[in-house]
C-alpha cells in the first residue's frame, strides 16, 4: 500500500523456471497453440510433457506478476553436432492478458543473460511472418531477421511463411 492508501501495482519478476512451474508453462504454450499465431505445433501439452524441457539442462526462464507465471522463455537443442554446441534454438510466450506489457522483454532479458552466462553464443528462431509483435520485441533486443523460409510449414492446411531470427552474444564468440 501507499501512503495514501492505494494498492501498489504488482511488479514482473523473473527468475530461473523449476519442473514445478511445467503445470504454468503448459497453460501459456497452449494458448499460443490455441491462437494460432506463434507456432505451428496443433497438440496441446501437459505438465509432464513440459517437465521433458529441463532435461536438456539449457536456461528455461519465467515471469511472475503478483505470484503467478505469465510469460515463459525457454532454449532448446539446435544441432546435436558437436560444432554447434554454443547454438541453441528459443522461444518465448506470453499469457494472453500479459501481452504487451513487457513480460515477454523481461523474461528475453534474463534468458539472455542465461545464455551468456552459460557460454551459448548463438539464439535462433523462427517466427511467422505475420507476427508482428513477436518480431518487434525481439527487433528491440538486439536480434537480427536473417531471411525467409518460405513454406516452412502448414498450419490448418495452410503453407506458413517464417522470419529467421538470431542474436549473438558476442562475449561469448572470443
Amino acid at each position: 500500500m501507499t501512503e495514501n492508501g492505494y494498492a501498489m501495482p504488482a511488479e514482473i519478476i523473473t527468475r530461473i523456471a523449476t519442473t514445478a512451474d511445467s503445470d504454468a508453462i503448459a497453460t501459456i504454450y497452449n494458448q499460443g497453440i490455441e491462437d494460432r499465431t506463434a507456432t505451428f505445433e496443433t497438440t496441446f501439452r501437459t505438465g509432464d510433457g513440459i517437465r521433458g524441457w529441463f532435461d536438456y539442462s539449457l536456461p528455461i526462464v519465467v515471469a511472475e506478476l503478483g505470484g503467478n507465471i505469465v510469460a515463459f522463455a525457454g532454449t532448446f537443442p539446435y544441432s546435436s553436432r558437436k560444432c554447434y554446441s554454443g547454438i541453441v534454438e528459443f522461444s518465448v510466450y506470453v499469457k494472453r492478458e500479459m501481452r504487451g506489457k513487457g513480460a515477454g522483454k523481461a523474461v528475453m532479458k534474463l534468458l539472455i543473460e542465461e545464455c551468456r552466462a552459460s557460454g551459448i553464443w548463438k539464439l535462433v528462431s523462427r517466427v511467422f511472418i505475420e507476427n508482428e509483435s513477436s518480431r518487434s520485441l525481439l527487433r528491440s533486443l538486439g536480434f537480427r531477421e536473417v531471411g525467409i523460409y518460405e513454406k516452412h510449414g502448414k498450419l490448418d492446411g495452410k503453407w506458413k511463411d517464417t522470419v529467421i531470427v538470431e542474436y549473438l552474444i558476442r562475449e561469448n564468440l572470443v
